[in-house]
């Protein structure tokens, strides 16, 4: 029932969602060197990597680790990086592993397939055994300032 609901909602969300997609995406192209979409490699399900799509925050070249490890994270970003991390439009792309079903509209977010302590505690928890999600948790309670 909750995989039928995704698919719905997906549908729905990319058909309303459609047109600020394709600006975002022109916008991303037009300030920065490089493909629109960023395609990370993410922990889904039971621990198997696929390929999660986000639009393009970062320059090419930065490299793919979580941004708090970064020296300087703000000189890797784009010239719209910042606004579309607030604003969350980055994450947009995600309504197709939401329709593909390597994600869920909620559920944990997806590790990035070099956070091994994540995963670690994910997978002693459970965790690993459910579908990660477009929002969650951790989305509601602080984001990037909560602890592993």
């Amino acid at each position: 029932m909750k995989r039928l609901f995704d698919l719905m909602l997906a549908v729905l969300a990319g058909c309303i969602l459609l047109v600020p997609v394709l600006v975002v995406a022109a916008l991303v192209r037009l300030t920065s060197k490089g493909p629109a979409l960023y395609w990370s490699d993410r922990v889904g399900r039971n621990n198997t990597i696929f390929k999660m799509p986000k639009f393009r925050s970062m320059r090419v070249g930065t490299p793919a680790v979580a941004t708090h490890l970064l020296a300087d994270p703000k000189a890797h970003l784009t010239p719209i990086g910042s606004f579309l991390r607030k604003s969350s439009l980055d994450e947009l792309p995600q309504l197709w592993s939401i329709l593909v079903g390597d994600m869920s509209f909620v559920g944990p977010r997806p590790a990035l397939f070099n956070q091994h302590d994540l995963i670690e505690l994910r997978t002693q928890q459970g965790v690993h055994a459910l579908v990660p999600g477009l929002t969650g948790w951790a989305q509601v309670n602080g984001r990037d300032e909560l602890p592993i």
